[in-house]
């Protein structure tokens, strides 16, 4: 499909974006592409060389701590992929307390934007699994399964998580409440989908060192990283399982919400299992048994405080919080690569990135 008008992504240098506007502006399609930093030219080169890119992409320079910057990229666009989340916080340099704050009003501007543009037909948004915890709201578990239904409790924590993990959460959490929401309206003027995705792994020709803090959490037990295995464990006490996706599925993915017709809307999770932590160990064990699995760190419990309740639950071998939906394949969507596929492509992106 090309689309008779350009398409925006946000947040264009990412691990995402990069694999997405290369394979959109393969299907033909105009591409309007953000970065904070048009000056970057490590940045900007990889995305001005992909084939098509010198007839149908356009750079554009947009912040989220300044979302007013986007409305030139969004104008003329019939969909827009949000793909651009603030990670990093400089209190002095800006009006919001926190990137929870400035991811939230910049979702509400650029929602407003959407509208002025009298264009977009559909805001296609890359949402996280960390919102979707199927921790129990009283703090006694996990439910039964994982679904669309599930919302992370933003009241708990735990002694894997850290500053910025909970602020990510937070984040990824109450704007994906936020665009949701915009569905409900009346007066709406495009649709919203969520793509609520999995930890994302995989290798493509885009991906750069600079691009994933995906890859590193994978392959962490082999590495022995414990920053980020610490992540790992986080994943598993926050979802009950690590889900997962491959790069190439989450983009595939992306593009079958901008093909659907004549509507799609609403969220959907993307992941193409629901492994835990003792499944990665144990693939890598057996496909790649000359490398030493340096940690495992699975069988701690995991303590929670909510309110004044302290409960704890035990990570890894015996917990595998698995779904019981399917909303994308309902529709059509397949994916490609099988757990054990994308835990491999990983540790092989590893290696040629100097990880492993």
């Amino acid at each position: 499909m090309s689309s008779s008008r350009p398409v925006c992504v946000t947040g264009a240098s990412g691990y995402i974006a990069t694999c997405l506007i290369k394979k959109l502006l393969q299907r033909g399609c105009g591409v309007h592409a953000t970065l904070r930093n048009l000056g970057d030219e490590k940045k900007t080169a990889l995305l001005r060389r992909m084939p098509g890119a010198a007839e149908r992409l356009v750079l554009f320079e947009a912040d989220m701590y300044d979302a007013a910057t986007f409305e030139p990229a969004i104008a003329g666009c019939e969909f827009v992929f949000l793909l651009a989340t603030p990670l990093i916080h400089d209190p002095l340099s800006t009006k919001y307390k926190n990137t929870t704050e400035a991811a939230v009003d910049a979702m509400h501007i650029i929602l407003q934007q959407c509208e002025r543009s009298k264009t977009v037909r559909r805001v296609i948004h890359t949402a996280s699994v960390t919102a979707a915890s199927p921790l129990r709201e009283d703090g006694e578990g996990y439910k039964d399964f994982i679904n669309e239904s599930c919302w992370t409790p933003l009241d708990l924590s735990n002694r894997y998580s850290n500053v910025m993990m909970d602020a990510y959460v937070s984040s990824k959490t109450l704007t994906e409440k936020l665009l949701l929401r915009y569905n409900e309206s009346e007066s709406r003027a495009f649709e919203v989908v969520t793509l609520t995705c999995a930890l994302i792994g995989g290798d493509t020709d885009t991906t750069q060192l600079y691009h994933s803090l995906s890859i590193p959490l994978i392959v962490s037990p082999l590495t022995g990283q414990e920053l980020y295995h610490g992540g790992l464990k986080s994943l598993q006490a926050l979802l009950g399982s690590v889900p997962l996706a491959h790069i190439d599925d989450i983009c595939e993915a992306h593009i079958f919400c901008m093909e659907q017709q004549p509507s799609i809307a609403g969220r959907f999770l993307c992941a193409v299992g629901y492994p835990n932590m003792q499944d990665y160990v144990d693939r890598f064990a057996v496909k790649y048994p000359e490398i030493a699995i340096k940690l495992k760190g699975i069988y701690e419990r995991v303590m929670y405080v909510q309110y004044f309740f302290r409960f704890t639950i035990v990570i890894g071998k015996d917990v595998r919080v698995k779904a019981d939906t399917n909303k994308l394949g309902d529709l059509g969507f397949e994916y490609k690569f099988t757990v054990e596929e994308t835990l491999d492509s990983s540790v092989e992106c590893a290696k040629r990135l100097g990880l492993l």
